[in-house]
């Protein structure tokens, strides 16, 4: 007997129309099965796109930590899931109502939404296809690794409490407000038609520019300038650690933010990857013109770059178009990094030039590259698209939310900060900077009393000889009256913490 091919006959959970309960939670779950509303495919691709998501934050503290001294290499690792914990919690108290309030306004959402409430089953603000507590979990994540991007501005010089106060102040008064009107449909910049699938300004120009703003006011590094700082980063290995859980958690970034599971989150999938490839390769081929060395840093930083770049084009922009995002991104940000001896800021792990510069890169080629048949790709999203499609005024639309949301972030990090480190002339606490005992001695051991390394401590106990007298008069870098060598010239250690010669 053959079977039955009637699609009514197979054991699917019907999917319902959304019934517009009177109900702020969507509906009584005591009463009716909420389910019925929401595909289960699309669920599980947002769960899993957030713990993606979050996968990165471990990620960003990797690379910073690679790149930073052994000192202060923990501290970095510390401050990103640190920064973790400080935002969920914002973004759970008013964070996400701030932002995606269904009675949000232009500039920033209000409070019906305080301490999740009745955040449950209605249909988001995002996407009718996902249910607004999926919808808020999953932003939670981009919110947080916004802050975890910028306080990499701390390095080696910054203190930890004065930056955890900073991160739930800049949640709320910066990050907010920008999501709010680039992803709200009732934001001013969602209402112009600024086009930004992931995060190009919320997440990337405003940690860039915050990153920068927090480096002017920390001031600049011990020995800035001199062949003190002259070093590289302490440990390769962690970047590319970092490089892959970013590239890995870009999937869920990227293409998540389709924000179900259709041909257009496959598309952004697709072209984060080709980006990501791309922007590696390029900054490789630069480096190598110059050094004639194919630096791992370098491909590490290309990656990171394509993917910055890629971020708010996309789920606009077809295949082809990745490899411009890619090389785009690769060669403006490997060339910004020179702009820090330009603006004279000691921004220590190139946020600014990574992020903000990426960030807007990325913003400028979905005004040349967003193509309207891409975003249909969902089956319902409609846009006007890029120059692709002689839409030629989107590209003051790009230009417009790039510049107001860098310029609100730094003006108002500045002003953030002004006031915290204003209170610590007051309360020592809130100092933002460090003072020059503690930052010789490295930022692990004042402020966290622990090391990413053991041998660091081992170090302290060693009794100082002639010869690394000699070497600290030499260096001018003096350490408890010894100067730890693998800070300057990076000598082999083994796993005992003995030098190898």
């Amino acid at each position: 007997m053959a079977e039955s091919t009637d699609p009514t006959a197979l054991p699917y959970v019907p999917l319902e129309p959304y019934n517009n309960s009177s109900m702020p939670t969507g509906g009584d779950s005591l009463l009716y099965d909420l389910n019925v509303f929401y595909n289960s495919g699309d669920i599980a691709w947002m769960i899993t796109s957030t713990a993606l998501v979050l996968l990165m934050i471990p990620g960003v503290g990797f690379f910073y930590s690679g790149l930073a001294r052994r000192k202060s290499a923990l501290s970095l690792l510390w401050l990103s899931v640190m920064a973790t914990a400080v935002v969920s919690f914002q973004w759970f108290f008013w964070g996400y109502s701030l932002t995606f309030s269904h009675k949000a306004g232009k500039f920033i959402g209000a409070l019906d939404n305080f301490g999740f409430k009745n955040v449950l089953a209605q249909p988001s603000v995002g996407s009718p296809r996902i249910p607004d507590l999926l919808f808020a979990v999953y932003q939670g994540m981009f919110a947080a690794i916004t802050v975890a991007l910028a306080v990499g501005a701390v390095a080696e010089r910054g203190r930890m409490l004065p930056c955890i106060i900073y991160m739930f102040i800049w949640s709320t008064v910066i990050y907010d407000p920008i999501a709010c009107w680039t992803w709200n449909p009732k934001g001013w910049v969602s209402k112009m038609g600024g086009l930004d699938f992931a995060g190009g300004t919320p997440v990337h120009i405003s940690s860039g520019c915050a990153a920068l703003a927090y480096s002017y006011m920390l001031g600049k590094r011990r020995g800035h300038g001199t062949q003190e700082l002259n070093y590289r980063p302490h440990n390769v290995t962690h970047i590319v650690i970092g490089t892959v859980f970013l590239w890995v958690g870009w999937f869920g970034f990227n293409a998540g933010s389709a924000l179900s599971a259709n041909l257009r989150a496959v598309m952004a999938a697709v072209v984060t990857n080709l980006a990501a490839c791309v922007g590696g390769i390029t900054w490789c081929l630069v480096d190598y013109r110059l050094e004639r060395k194919w630096s791992t840093v370098g491909f590490c930083s290309g990656v990171v770059a394509g993917l910055v770049a890629i971020t708010p084009g996309s789920g606009f922009v077809p295949v082809w178009a990745a490899v411009v995002f890619g090389v785009c991104g690769g060669v403006a940000c490997n060339y910004a990094t020179k702009l820090k001896y330009f603006l004279r800021c000691d921004d220590a792990l190139d946020i600014f030039a990574v992020h903000a510069v990426g960030g807007f890169v990325g913003n400028i080629c979905t005004g040349f590259f967003a193509a309207d048949y891409i975003a249909h790709l969902d089956g319902y999203t409609v846009i006007n698209g890029g120059w692709v499609n002689r839409h030629w005024i989107q590209m003051g639309y790009q230009l417009a939310d790039s510049v107001t949301g860098g310029a609100y972030s730094f003006a108002g990090t500045c002003i953030i900060l002004g006031c915290i480190d204003g209170i610590g002339k007051f309360l020592p606490v809130l100092k933002l900077r460090a003072t020059e005992e503690e930052e010789i001695l490295g930022i692990d051991d004042v402020e966290i009393g622990e090391f990413a390394y053991d041998y660091v401590e081992l170090t302290r106990e060693v009794k100082t000889t002639d010869d690394e007298d000699d070497m600290s008069r030499t260096s001018g870098d003096h350490h408890h009256g010894m100067m730890d060598p693998r800070e300057k010239n990076h000598d082999s250690v083994d796993s005992a913490g003995n030098f190898l010669p």
